[in-house]
């Protein structure tokens, strides 16, 4: 397997859902790598507190720039602050995501589009408008830009109880394997990365603490499994992190379809424990 390690030093690269989980991993990441970070989320403490943070530990100069992502004209309002500061963005990690639980016909009608507004369209708007930076970043700097999205383990079969999210991640890993096609010869290293249940905020703002397909992983595994990725001369269009979940993908992609789907919706009905 060959390598070409992914080497981000005097870019910027912009991470969406900063203030929390795996958006607090990849700052990490990136700022140890040398990148500056703009950082993007809802809760501006948290983001000048990690901005402090990367500052003192990796010496990493970051913008915080706090703002609510499921608005319908995030990205551009986004993309006009990034112009007004002089910013050029050489990588892009939309990280930002969130998901219900529930039987679909009792959810909150407005709370399942914001989940599509950050899910499916801020991710996709803000992904276009940065994309030909990314590109001329890679152009330039070979093996420093990179387009990561945060698909899911849910990505690969319908998801019962939780059948906004799971299409809204079925969105971005079709979405990003087309990008990947698109753009490999262009030398921007692009993938999707589908992890399992993570050791995050996300099934409490879910509100469902119960199920974890997959088992739990730590945010340090799903880091791992994506630079790892990253620093390969040919970055895979997806990675799964874990073995036992790499299989499971495998698994739901062989597996008859209305079987999978039984299997699913049986194990993630609403008030469930085992």
């Amino acid at each position: 397997m060959g390598r070409a390690t992914y080497n981000p030093i005097g870019t910027t690269a912009l991470v969406t859902g900063a203030s929390s989980g795996l958006g607090i991993g990849y700052a990490h990441q990136l700022a140890e790598r040398g990148a500056d970070l703009v950082l993007v989320a809802r809760r501006q403490d948290r983001l000048e507190g990690l901005a402090v943070e990367l500052a003192e530990k990796y010496g990493t100069e970051s913008t915080v720039i706090p703002m609510d992502l499921a608005r319908a004209d995030a990205a551009s309002v986004l993309v006009a602050d990034l112009h007004d500061r002089g910013v050029t963005v050489g990588t892009l990690v939309n990280s930002a995501g969130f998901g219900t639980y529930g039987n679909f016909v009792d959810l909150d009608p407005a709370r399942e589009m914001e989940e599509v507004d950050v899910n499916v369209r801020t991710l996709t708007a803000l992904t276009q408008a940065l994309l030909p930076d990314l590109l001329k970043t890679a152009l330039e700097n070979p093996h420093s830009a990179a387009l990561v999205n945060l698909a899911s383990l849910a990505a690969f079969q319908p998801v019962p109880h939780m059948a906004v999210y799971g299409a809204s991640k079925a969105y971005v890993l079709s979405f990003t394997e087309a990008l990947w096609y698109e753009t490999r010869r262009a030398g921007l290293k692009v993938t999707a990365v589908c992890p399992g249940s993570v050791r995050t905020e996300f099934r409490r703002v879910a509100q469902n603490e119960e199920a974890a397909y997959g088992g739990y992983m730590e945010v340090d595994d799903v880091m791992k499994a994506t630079f790892a990725a990253l620093d390969r001369a040919s970055v895979p269009p997806h990675v799964v992190p874990g073995a036992q979940n790499t299989v499971y993908a495998r698994l739901t992609t062989l597996a008859p379809r209305r079987v999978v789907l039984a299997t699913i919706g049986r194990h993630s009905i609403p008030g469930r424990t085992n």
